[in-house]
């Protein structure tokens, strides 16, 4: 299952979460320049747990190097796809969770929850040679708190069904509960130890992640933070837009709400609009004149339901001012 964006819109923008996943992609772009010496420098900034645990090891690396390596660990990456993956989630799960904690108050958080996630894989993992690397624990707590925060969000997601790909929207505690079951089904198989991926650190993570929300959200939030999110609150609506048309007894036409900003009411603005009616989805441009008002109408003429005698009604978007 691919997610492709979830139903809850931020408030916020998330300077934070943008600025964790451009220094992810930077970290790649230096581990590319390594060349040769890619390994050597896994091994120093990736999380190995022998160098805790084997004095022979151990002896090989600073003091220094054993403490930066539980920050380290987790900007770097496997490869494109890992990195690619990882960002991915980071992008559809985090701004949520960066706007209801508070910008400085989610950064604390991501990176307790990645140093949750290698603590718990150095638990599990004492004597491994293999060193571990990667966002995914710190991701898995971001996931975690989502869960906790809005289970009843939808994840537009795509999900292959025989030899097809469907768009299907998703309820987040559904879609979380798999990934998580995955992981623990992953962790406790035979094949755990195979393909150097940190079950135990995702799995980790995750609970650590529901732990800290709650322990995060009794911290209070300063009067900096405060005016910061004030600074980088969103003065528009989202892009794309999924409505859910409703009909009113026998009438072919249907309505919805679209939502606009004041700015975008006042100046004109064009959005995508995905049309959900059960398992259809109609995805078109819609085009809001310039000078709207709430509460105003736009007809799209032919997008109602089928009639009886041949053709179809329309549907009626109520245009909703927010802010």
């Amino acid at each position: 299952m691919i997610p492709i964006r979830d139903t809850i819109r931020a408030e916020t923008y998330p300077v934070v979460n943008s600025l964790i996943i451009a220094i992810n992609v930077l970290v790649f772009f230096i581990e590319l320049s390594q060349g040769p010496r890619l390994g050597a420098f896994i091994k120093t900034y990736g999380l190995l747990p022998a160098r805790y645990s084997v004095p022979q090891i151990s002896v090989l690396f600073s003091t220094g190097q054993q403490a930066i390596a539980f920050l380290t660990f987790m900007f770097l990456h496997g490869g494109f796809l890992h990195l690619l993956g990882n960002m991915w989630f980071l992008y559809i799960f985090g701004d949520n969770v960066e706007d209801r904690l508070g910008h400085v108050r989610y950064l604390i958080f991501y990176l307790v929850c990645g140093l949750a996630s290698g603590i718990s894989h150095l638990a599990l993992n004492w004597h491994s040679q293999t060193p571990t690397i990667g966002a995914s624990g710190a991701i898995a707590g971001v996931m975690g708190a989502y869960l906790i925060l809005y289970p009843k969000a939808k994840v537009l997601t795509l999900v292959p069904i025989f030899f097809f790909f469907q768009f299907l929207e998703i309820p987040a505690f559904l879609f979380l509960g798999v990934w998580f079951l995955f992981q623990f089904l992953s962790a406790a198989g035979p094949s755990a130890q195979m393909g150097g991926i940190a079950w135990w650190a995702h799995i980790g993570g995750f609970m650590f992640g529901i732990i800290f929300l709650k322990l995060f959200e009794m911290l209070p939030t300063t009067g900096t933070g405060k005016k910061f999110q004030g600074l980088t609150r969103k003065r528009s609506t989202p892009r794309l837009q999924v409505i859910r048309p409703a009909d009113v007894g026998g009438d072919p036409n249907l309505y919805g709400v679209v939502s606009v900003s004041q700015r975008e009411a006042l100046f004109g603005v064009h959005k995508l609009v995905n049309i959900a009616q059960g398992f259809k989805k109609k995805t078109f441009l819609l085009t809001i004149p310039p000078g709207v008002s709430a509460g105003s109408k736009l007809r799209l003429k032919g997008m109602g339901r089928e009639m009886p005698e041949g053709g179809r009604g329309d549907l009626y978007l109520k245009v909703q001012i927010t802010g």
